[in-house]
């Protein structure tokens, strides 16, 4: 048992000082190296082959020989039969700050130097509770981009589009959702601690000072007045206000004053209200659109620093190490 202990602690602090080195080296050669300006790449998938392997896969499994002959020679008739058109797919799950939308704009970008506007379309997987305002209004610009390059586009919420998310999903031309999905709440809220009270008990001074009447409206450390609240509050409504019109802007159909009161609705209740057009999931959605299109997942991957490169490389080794030594030590009898 102590030999094996002792050969573990040896065998780590060789492989330790071996990545150690390699690290090093890696950093030298990298350093020396002029830095590339590409950040990233876009990544293609063929959703459309992917739903044809896994049908084929079932049918072989399922079908007698005579039924499996026959429907070889049908799908060979079917496969010489061009797509009308193509499906670009995007998935964008949205964060609080939205940051995702560096993501988005790549993977926009990319489609639209290419999409057929005659033929072809995008569909967009959204799930997103909102967050900043500035984030997802970038983002839903980004979407406005591909109505205004001519492609249809639709928005499928198979959880959650709200405030934000549904900034972004009012864009489309069509938004279906899953009957459980989570639409609405187009509101706007703010808020901010005040620690003022518990700087006073200890005696702690604060000082902000500021040029611009409304420069600080509210302050988390100072004594806020009502003038400031009721600026602050303002300018909640304001960008409330602009919310409401966005909305409006899209879907002109809506009764804005019902539905902008801050409240969210499962998909089944927000259809009558025109948030929505059709319960559907994207699932369905894809398996319809594959009868006459040719599906593509368009995804933008971002490269890895190199720094973070090398830890989760010598994290996976570590942890591989720790695993065979705990083995051994596990296995090992007295």
């Amino acid at each position: 048992m102590a030999f094996l202990f002792e050969y573990g602690l040896f065998l780590a602090k060789a492989v330790t000082v071996v990545v150690a080195i390699g690290a090093i080296v890696v950093l030298i050669v990298g350093a020396s190296q002029k830095p590339k300006s590409k950040s990233g790449e876009i990544e293609i998938k063929d959703l459309s082959e992917e739903l044809a392997q896994a049908k084929e896969l079932f049918l072989h499994q399922t079908l007698d020989k005579k039924e499996l002959k026959a429907h070889l020679k049908e799908n060979k008739k079917a496969s010489e039969e061009k797509p009308q058109g193509q499906t670009f797919v995007i998935d964008f799950s949205g964060s609080l700050d939205a940051h995702e939308v560096s993501s988005l704009r790549e993977e926009i970008t990319a489609i639209l130097t290419i999409a057929n506007k005659e033929k072809d379309q995008v569909l967009v997987n959204l799930e997103s509770g909102g967050g900043v305002v500035h984030g997802y209004g970038l983002a839903a610009s980004q979407l406005i981009r591909i109505k205004q390059a001519g492609l249809p586009l639709t928005v499928s919420v198979d959880k959650v589009a709200a405030s934000g998310g549904y900034m972004m999903a009012c864009v489309a031309d069509k938004i279906i959702a899953a009957p459980f999905a989570i639409v609405g709440s187009i509101g706007v809220l703010a808020q901010i601690p005040n620690f003022n009270k518990i700087l006073k008990k200890n005696d702690v001074d604060f000082e902000q000072i500021t040029a611009g009447e409304y420069k600080r409206t509210l302050t988390m450390f100072g004594e806020n007045t009502e003038q400031g609240r009721h600026k602050f509050k303002s300018e909640v409504e304001h960008t409330h206000t602009l919310f409401k019109q966005f909305v409006s802007q899209h879907r002109p159909s809506l009764d804005i004053d019902k539905v902008a009161t801050g409240e969210h609705w499962f998909a089944t209740h927000a259809k009558e209200f025109d948030l929505v057009d059709e319960i559907k999931t994207s699932d369905d959605m894809l398996l319809e659109l594959n009868s006459t299109q040719q599906l593509y997942k368009v995804k933008y991957k971002a490269k890895k620093a190199l720094a973070e490169r090398l830890g989760v490389g010598l994290s996976v080794v570590v942890e591989k190490l720790g695993i065979k030594v705990l083995s051994r030590m596990q296995n090992s009898k007295f």
